[in-house]
């Protein structure tokens, strides 16, 4: 019998940086109606700029930061460009777009810096405690208390504060919100930039957790979708159920023989058992 124990804590960790992406695109979803496919790959470049500053000998603070801005900065860039001119275009249209353009931006990654194997090291990878048996490091923490607090803050600002409220009119009703006085894109625009300040924090930390990869980091965003599936891209605390459990059973399959290679197929059966239990109600109308 595996010891599971070093695996759930991995996974928490891994699943934190889901969490974090996840609640990115269901707050935007919520905002402006676009399910974000190109959440991970905005990730993948904030984590690959932060990794070249720092090569390039620069202040480690400077390359976070400097990985972040370039995420908000591209975040917003589809936001205030792109998204207002298929604001009223069919949604499956509006998700494509931003699937194309998560693949423009994995192909000027690959460009620039390829697939060779990197590694995006914290500080706080040197050091850390004892928990259930086993070493974490305080990056793992760090991880999960981000995912913890970033979550609280960003419910309490949906449900108290006078721009939350405006965001979650905007879900409603973009036009009659409009009417009332709510300023439509300057809530969307606020709206992208957390999406793409939560996609560059969740890619550096899981740039530094798994591995520096266009590929791997952009195709994180599919269980951050299925996370924000299981919510129904509306409930902030089912979204984090759902990442917390796709990360920590992709982390307790893995020393698993048989079912450890297909571990990538959890988020899609999460996600497909979600839509099935959605649409339970309108099969029995149905019949």
């Amino acid at each position: 019998m595996p010891d599971f124990a070093p695996f759930f804590v991995s996974g928490l960790a891994t699943a934190a940086t889901y969490v974090l992406a996840a609640v990115g695109i269901v707050v935007l979803y919520r905002a402006s109606g676009v399910v974000n496919f190109a959440q991970g790959a905005v990730g993948a470049l904030a984590a690959f700029v932060s990794w070249a500053i720092v090569q390039h000998g620069g202040p480690d603070v400077v390359g976070w930061i400097a990985g972040i801005l370039v995420a908000v900065a591209l975040s917003l860039f589809y936001g205030r460009v792109l998204a207002p001119r298929l604001a009223y275009g069919d949604p499956v249209m509006r998700a494509v777009a931003t699937l194309s353009f998560a693949l423009i931006l994995l192909g000027f990654i690959d460009y620039i810096w390829g697939e060779a194997p990197r590694k995006l090291r914290l500080p706080t990878d040197t050091s850390g405690f004892e928990w259930l048996g086993v070493r974490i490091t305080y990056t793992r923490a760090v991880a999960f208390g981000i995912a913890a607090t970033a979550t609280v803050a960003i419910m309490t600002f949906l449900a108290r504060s006078r721009l939350g409220l405006q965001m979650r009119a905007l879900a409603n009703n973009r036009d009659l919100s409009a009417m009332l006085g709510v300023r439509v894109l300057r809530a969307d625009a606020y709206a992208w930039v957390i999406s793409g300040v939560l996609a560059g924090v969740s890619g550096i930390l899981l740039a530094d957790l798994q591995r520096l990869s266009g590929i791997a980091l952009t195709f994180a965003v599919i269980p951050a979708i299925a996370a924000a599936v299981i919510g129904r891209f509306a409930s902030l605390p089912a979204t984090v159920a759902g990442g917390l459990v796709i990360g920590v059973c992709e982390a307790l399959l893995t020393p698993v023989p048989l079912i450890g290679p297909f571990r990538t197929a959890v988020p899609f059966l999460f996600a497909v058992i979600a839509l099935l239990w959605m649409q339970r109600r309108a099969t029995y109308v149905y019949r």
